[in-house]
């Protein structure tokens, strides 16, 4: 999946690894039931509801995204670690060439294993990456049954709250 950057960026938010039905059709968070872009815009980021094939709208709104880890897999369950870490790596080279005002990581797993922070919390982090902000939130996966819908768009509102703040 082509990560969708561009200069000056207000967000960008970072997935953990395409899925299957996201890599077959092309656009980040495409599978159906991946609560991505309801939660998106149920928080104020997007004017209405984006479908997938339509995420290059996102680039003039400020938003961007990418993976943590570039692997297509089933489930992130298949990842390793040392994927987690090299994908951190990956994504700081990313944000010094074009750094956002805040990195927005969609899996806290994933960032506790690709930085070390095996206490981090869900929110705003105490470091940064590259110069950008970093805040946590959870998957937005349907295989994410830990949090429902209404919970990702009150966290996804605090984060775009203090981006606009």
């Amino acid at each position: 999946m082509p990560d969708l950057v561009a200069p000056g960026l207000r967000v960008l938010f970072c997935g953990i690894n395409p899925g299957l039905y996201t890599a077959a059709i092309g656009h980040h968070f495409g599978r159906p039931g991946n609560r991505f872009w309801p939660a998106l815009h149920g928080a104020g980021f997007t004017p209405r509801l984006f479908a997938p094939w339509e995420e290059r709208e996102l680039l003039p709104l400020g938003i961007g995204i990418t993976n943590m880890v570039e692997r297509t897999t089933a489930t992130a369950a298949e990842l390793s670690p040392d994927e987690y870490v090299a994908g951190g790596q990956r994504l700081r080279r990313l944000v010094e060439a074009q750094p956002p005002r805040v990195v927005a990581f969609l899996g806290i797993g994933a960032y506790r294993t690709a930085f070390g922070r095996p206490k981090a919390t869900l929110g705003l982090q105490d470091e940064r990456l590259a110069g950008s902000a970093l805040w946590v939130l959870p998957s937005p996966s349907g295989l994410n049954a830990n949090h429902q819908l209404a919970d990702l768009v009150s966290l996804l509102r605090a984060l775009r709250e203090w981006v606009d703040g």
